[in-house]
């Protein structure tokens, strides 16, 4: 039954564990509601980095509330997928409560909200986050301890060689190559600090020039953990998105043929709604729309070929064509998480060529782009609009579409700029246009 709380009706909680199973009886309340209440469009929201259930739920309640309104002859049904992501509460959720997006300590401290969210990410691992956390207070000038704080952290993340999860860790693949481990952790720690210090230091100085100050390489470590982290969670969302709600959304193909599925996903999010397209059974054309919101992985998972390498092509290439509609990817230019710091995390988990002194901006269109930074790449006939355009036109039927939203996707603070800032109508009113949902 739907949740009281939530501004919707009927809504369904969607839970998946780290290897993506569903918890409890959610799944069969799901498949047996949508037929109970004559479902006949399914909007599946997936957040991104998010601490608990309740921030989760928070988002899409705020979301979804103009929906009913926007489409009030529609048969409309909600469901929320909650899965085990995590974000630094450092990272400010624009409107949402102090008790949601709580301020943290200046870096590099480990806050306690931090702390626990890590244990609660990675559990069973409290020694190593203890020593973490000692490690980022004092700050021991030796470069020997920022080698041994790489360690930890490679210790944290488990970051393994090739094996059964390396797929859900890439974003791009090439012919006859392994998968392994980022080079941030297999390289030199200090080094990976260092490159990161510069790139944070020089962000403060484009936000406010007057506050200049010399690179930390411990403001670096403290980046460090963030980027293991977020590499962690988008092996994760991986996972979760094709082992777990792939299998659902097929599902319900099932037993409610008639519904049409339209996923929308934040940041890690928009990669698990993307990789539950890989996980839908043979023929399923349920899913009707896929909407991205400031996805944080390559504008090129989607392409045949790199162009930079006609070896290499997206793990996700092709996969826009499971979608009885369009896949639509908003992004802007006002998201810093993945203008700056992504390109620079990506570059350094796959690649030895140091970035200092080159324009990051320049990097990124190059190589190391998000899709929620500059949209879908390399993948003919991607169309493109403002989002103004896109609420007056009538959306292709199908394929890949780019939408700059920087219009309204335009708030939030460092470290993660408007990563966030998606709680606006316009946003909702184009996942209805997307699924010609009426």
């Amino acid at each position: 039954m739907a949740d009281p709380a939530m501004s919707v009706t009927p809504y369904w909680e969607l839970t998946f564990d780290a290897d993506g199973d569903p918890a409890g009886r959610q799944r069969d309340r799901l498949l047996a509601g949508v037929r109970e209440r004559k479902v006949r469009d399914l909007i599946v929201f997936a957040h991104g980095w998010n601490n608990d259930r309740s921030g989760a739920t928070r988002l899409y309640d705020r979301f979804f509330a103009p929906v009913p309104r926007l489409a009030p002859a529609a048969r409309i049904g909600y469901a929320g997928v909650v899965w085990p992501a995590m974000r630094f509460p450092d990272e400010p959720i624009p409107d949402f409560p102090r008790a949601v997006a709580a301020d943290a300590p200046r870096r590099p401290a480990l806050d306690k909200d931090t702390r626990h969210a890590l244990l609660e990410t990675f559990p069973g691992r409290a020694i190593l986050v203890d020593q973490l956390a000692r490690l980022l207070e004092q700050q021991p000038p030796e470069e020997a301890e920022l080698e041994e704080f790489g360690r930890l952290v490679r210790l944290l993340v488990e970051v393994v060689a090739p094996g059964p999860q390396a797929l859900f860790a890439a974003d791009t693949v090439a012919e006859g190559v392994p998968q392994s481990e980022p080079e941030m952790f297999a390289g030199s720690s200090a080094a990976a600090c260092a490159e990161f210090a510069r790139a944070l230091a020089e962000r403060e100085v484009s936000a406010a020039p007057q506050g200049f100050r010399l690179p930390n390489p411990w403001d670096g470590a403290h980046e460090l953990l963030r980027q293991a982290t977020y590499y962690a969670m988008k092996r994760r969302a991986g996972t979760v998105g094709e082992r777990g709600l792939g299998r659902v959304v097929g599902q319900l193909a099932t037993a409610a043929p008639d519904v049409r599925v339209h996923l929308v996903g934040h940041s890690f999010g928009a990669r698990l709604v993307s990789f539950a397209l890989r996980g839908l059974p043979e023929g399923v054309r349920t899913v009707k729309s896929v909407t991205l919101l400031q996805g944080a992985f390559s504008h090129y998972a989607f392409a045949t070929r790199l162009p930079h390498d006609a070896r290499a092509g997206g793990v996700l290439q092709g996969q826009q064509n499971r979608v009885d509609g369009p896949l639509v990817c908003c992004h802007s230019r006002h998201d810093t998480a993945l203008g700056t710091m992504y390109p620079l995390a990506s570059r350094m988990a796959g690649d030895s060529r140091s970035v200092a002194g080159l324009d990051l901006g320049r990097a990124l269109g190059a190589k190391w782009g998000a899709l929620g930074y500059d949209g879908v790449q390399a993948v003919p006939g991607t169309r493109a609009y403002t989002l103004a355009q896109a609420l007056e036109a009538k959306l292709p039927a199908s394929g890949c579409v780019n939408v700059d939203a920087a219009a309204v996707v335009r708030r939030g603070g460092p470290p993660a700029g408007a990563h966030s800032d998606i709680l606006h109508e316009e946003l909702a009113r184009l996942v209805l246009a997307a699924g010609r949902v009426r």
